[in-house]
């Protein structure tokens, strides 16, 4: 059975780190679902570029996925952060211990904002850490603890989407395929 991952987007999402990850786990033949966690499904990103989500977060709250992946973005992540819904969207989610996978300002702003770091180690863009006492912050590209993958931004996205595809899939033949095709040489399955 194909897992299931939703990328939570907000108006002033970061576009190109939310692109990237659902492209990658696409190609990896995961189910991808784009959720507005606004009450419409046209959004404008980070760099004022239109896009759609595929539906509305509200209408997917009794579904749990395999992940959840939090793209980054000075405004988008101030969005999510103050939305009631996405927070409790998240905790259900850790709390089953589903993959919970920020990248950029997500993990301090959504998680840390809305103590949902419990302690564990993290990585985010910037001196955001700074501000939140949840977590631990860990200076490294991408930082794993337990079911929380997190990734300093868009630098890491194509290492972070592949991260995220190989935990899901277990398939290093066609992870490392994937790599390979799209000529990426910064990253390979761990041995």
């Amino acid at each position: 059975m194909s897992k299931k991952v939703a990328v939570l987007l907000a108006e002033g999402f970061e576009e190109a780190e939310a692109v990237i990850v659902v492209d990658v786990l696409r190609r990896l033949n995961i189910d991808v679902v784009k959720l507005s966690c606004q009450d419409r499904l046209e959004l404008r990103t980070y760099h004022n570029i239109r896009m759609f989500a595929d539906v509305l977060l509200e209408r997917q709250m009794d579904t749990l996925f395999d992940a959840v992946v939090i793209p980054g973005g000075p405004q988008g992540t101030v969005n999510l952060a103050a939305n009631p819904m996405v927070v409790e969207f998240i905790r259900r989610h850790d709390e089953a211990g589903k993959l919970i996978c920020p990248i950029c300002s997500a993990a301090a702003r959504v998680l840390g904002g809305n103590k949902l770091l419990k302690g564990r180690k993290y990585v985010c863009s910037g001196d955001l850490y700074q501000y939140f006492d949840d977590g631990v912050y860990v200076d490294q590209k991408i930082v794993e603890d337990g079911n929380l993958i997190s990734a300093k931004g868009l630098g890491v996205a194509f290492d972070f989407a592949f991260h995220i595809g190989y935990r899901l899939t277990g398939d290093r033949e066609d992870t490392d395929f994937q790599v390979e095709h799209i000529y990426y040489d910064s990253w390979r399955t761990p041995k």
